[in-house]
């Protein structure tokens, strides 16, 4: 009979440890796993759009505004300036209604404006010089060098720009152009026996100050409508080129200078 003293006594179970004061109690249940809620996850991000969206057609061209097209005039014309602009037209209503309505002639009328001027001067120097005060200080007004010669560049450049072009077109290099011209000048000549000279150029003026914009402010509608006619008449322009133009003999080719 084995002695009870050596007989193996079995180890108590182990106790829990005892969470420390102001601890969370331990759980004894696994984390919940993220992916196991898709109540709780993130939805994905959506994919970014790579497509381009076409804006359609533009007068102007895609990344042209008005703004940039008018350059330095932009401000006049759109009326950012509303007090040159007002002057502007103001003059030009001035001019038109001197030379239209109450039939001046411009050498009539420049003769009167210098005969006012010099008179009310010379009529004020002598006063001032009669009642022993300083006579009025007229400014020396000259036409700068360097303005005249920007001037003078400018314009030559447009000029043989123009006579480059009518030498192209005479040489029957580019139909398209030779009609597009011949059209422009007919157009002209129209508007021209309804109108004279001075009141075109009124006209235009308003036009200029019109205009643009308008089209500043209704320019998608505007480009909608212009795209619209852009692709009849480029249709309309492939059957006639396709049953007149392309039969008319050209001239030679132009060779490009390497």
């Amino acid at each position: 009979m084995a002695d009870p003293a050596e007989e193996t006594v079995a180890a108590p179970p182990p106790t829990p440890a005892v969470p420390a004061e102001g601890a969370p109690p331990l759980s004894a249940e696994p984390p919940a796993s993220t992916d196991a809620s898709p109540e709780k996850a993130a939805p994905p991000a959506p994919a970014p759009d790579t497509t381009v969206r076409s804006r359609g057609f533009r007068l102007l061209g895609e990344d042209t505004s008005v703004h940039k097209v008018l350059g330095g005039a932009a401000d006049v014309l759109l009326w950012k300036d509303k007090k040159t602009t007002a002057v502007v037209i103001g003059g030009t209503t001035v001019i038109w209604v001197l030379f239209e309505v109450l039939d001046y002639h411009l050498l009539t009328l420049l003769s009167h404006v210098m005969i006012g001027v010099l008179a009310i001067l010379f009529v004020w120097s002598k006063a001032m010089t009669f009642i022993k005060k300083s006579p009025p200080d007229i400014p020396v007004v000259e036409i700068p060098e360097d303005l005249a010669l920007n001037v003078s560049r400018a314009l030559r450049n447009d000029v043989n720009r123009s006579l480059h072009l009518l030498r192209e077109i005479a040489m029957g290099h580019d139909l398209k152009k030779f009609l597009g011209v011949i059209a422009g000048l007919w157009v002209l000549s129209e508007v021209g026996s309804c109108c004279d000279f001075l009141t075109l150029i009124y006209i235009a003026v308003l036009m200029i100050h019109t205009v643009p914009i308008l089209y500043d402010k209704y320019q998608d509608k505007v480009d909608h409508f212009a795209g619209k006619a852009h692709t009849e008449a480029c249709k309309h322009y492939q059957v006639l080129d396709q049953k007149v133009l392309s039969k008319i003999p050209r001239g030679p080719a132009k060779t490009k200078k390497t």
